[in-house]
């Protein structure tokens, strides 16, 4: 059953955007994590897509490899998946459109508030980000379905 991408996101908005995260490891199985997603703009295309925070060596080199994944939010039974290609921007993958580190600290601070995050020192965000190496993941979807 399909739905919006707009829906599959709401599921999630009571648990701050908590969702399964799926990647591809090398020898096809699947590498499965929970993370805080948000719908957000592109940043340089102005597209809607999916964005998270990421430092996890074995996501970060699976999307590099293979940037296919899914993302499946859920409330209570109720599930909507969202597929799509990774886009990397971080420390050590920088796309054409990524100007600099302040776009980059920006944008991190971006998709933490677009997945319900707040936070009272921004300034010790950033610090975090930083000594983490934290990269944001930008998912295009090209599938989005349900069981609702």
């Amino acid at each position: 059953m399909t739905t919006t991408l707009n829906e599959a996101v709401a599921l999630a908005a009571p648990e701050h955007g908590l969702a399964v995260v799926s990647t591809v490891r090398a020898d096809a199985t699947v590498q499965a994590s929970l993370v805080n997603v948000g719908l957000l703009r592109h940043p340089a295309t102005g597209e809607p897509v999916l964005g998270f925070t990421t430092y996890g060596r074995v996501k970060l080199a699976n999307l590099r490899a293979r940037p296919q994944l899914a993302v499946t939010f859920r409330q209570g039974w109720q599930w909507a998946t969202v597929e799509g290609r990774a886009e990397l921007a971080g420390p050590d993958d920088a796309p054409a459109w990524l100007t600099g580190a302040d776009q980059l600290r920006l944008l991190l601070r971006e998709v933490f508030r677009a997945a319900g995050g707040t936070h009272d020192d921004w300034d010790e965000y950033d610090r975090v980000m930083a000594r983490e190496g934290r990269a944001v993941v930008l998912i295009a979807p090209t599938r989005v379905y349900s069981n609702g």
